[in-house]
């Protein structure tokens, strides 16, 4: 079910808070926003980019700001839904980092669940990927 403006604000704005801890490589204010339970799943682009639970997301936060020189996101459409103290956002972004001295720009797509305790919204899952670039528009599959 689509989630009320006051969901989707205050949902959202946990979401951008995340990202401007993980583009300033704040690893402390990251965490604050991700749920402390042994089963969140955080999901990235690398084949090797599952993690399950705190202290593996951590290791791969620590990965990711160690082997980026900068970081930044454009966020693009989004669609956020809520049932109760669950929240469920879909949406486009861009990444752009700086590795190595060489800028790279990709578009991504995200999915995160959050729930709501204790009057705040934290991450419980959140999986990005990246579409296909092979994969012909109005093509289900590649060719």
């Amino acid at each position: 079910m689509k989630a009320d403006a006051k969901t989707e604000a205050e949902v959202m704005d946990t979401i951008n808070k995340f990202n401007e801890a993980y583009v300033s490589k704040d690893l402390d204010g990251a965490l604050k926003f991700l749920a402390p339970d042994p089963d969140g799943v955080f999901i990235g682009t690398g084949l090797d980019e599952k993690r399950l639970g705190l202290e593996e997301v951590k290791r791969q936060l620590k990965r990711d700001f160690a082997q980026s020189d900068d970081l930044s996101w454009d966020s693009g459409w989004h669609t956020v839904s809520a049932a109760g103290k669950v929240a469920w956002v879909a949406g486009d972004l861009t990444l752009h980092a700086k590795i190595g001295g060489r800028k790279i720009t990709l578009p991504m797509r995200s999915t995160t669940v959050l729930e709501k305790r204790k009057g705040k919204w934290l991450v419980v899952q959140l999986h990005n990927s990246m579409p296909y670039p092979e994969q012909k528009a109005r093509q289900s599959f590649p060719r």
